[in-house]
């Protein structure tokens, strides 16, 4: 496999798995830069919602396609906004409209415990029957002021629990080690040098 599309319109999504991926060799292009929308995402789980967006993806493409559904799940909240996080605050999704929701949501509330999750999915084309499947999770808190000017989302506010700093204060490579979507993306190259997935 030297090119696949990535079903993702997420600058920040983007520039994660093309650094991620270049050491393999795989040429990735945007699904956006193929003139691909975006794909429904109805489903409750995240594994259900990144394999519909690879599907979609690949059979407008004629590509493998790689995509992710990922989120931040509180267990104060009950696991939300989970996969709702993109647009937990609604439409137009907004980064600092979910942060605001989410503070507020936890106002007064002792428990802070947070994870993020990432379930990568990557089709060879858009009926394959066996799709590769990868998970990653990030364990920390969520801190009501945020820290940082990197990452994207939630990070401002999510604090690591093994570094004590924010996604966002995070060296780039660091961040990389110990997100949820690094892990995820780390499997699923090892399933992706496995000779019997060939």
């Amino acid at each position: 496999m030297d090119r696949l599309v990535i079903a993702s319109s997420n600058e920040g999504k983007l520039r994660e798995f093309r650094r991620l991926l270049s050491p393999l060799g795989i040429d990735t292009i945007a699904q956006a830069d193929l003139g691909i929308a975006d794909a429904d995402e109805p489903h409750a789980t995240f594994v259900e919602n990144a394999l519909a967006k690879a599907r979609h993806a690949s059979a407008h493409a004629k590509l493998p396609a790689l995509a992710d559904d990922s989120g931040v799940c509180v267990s104060a909240l009950g696991g939300e906004p989970g996969v709702h996080s993109a647009r937990y605050a609604g439409e137009p999704k907004s980064d600092a409209r979910n942060n605001a929701k989410l503070v507020a949501a936890l106002a007064g509330a002792a428990e802070r415990r947070a994870h993020y999750a990432c379930v990568l999915v990557l089709v060879r084309h858009a009926q394959d029957p066996e799709p590769l499947i990868a998970e990653g999770r990030w364990h920390g808190r969520i801190v009501d002021t945020p820290r940082g000017s990197g990452g994207f989302g939630y990070d401002p506010h999510f604090e690591d629990a093994a570094t004590g700093m924010t996604g966002a204060e995070l060296p780039l490579g660091r961040k990389n080690a110990l997100s949820h979507r690094g892990k995820a993306m780390r499997a699923l190259i090892a399933k992706l040098r496995d000779p019997q997935w060939q």
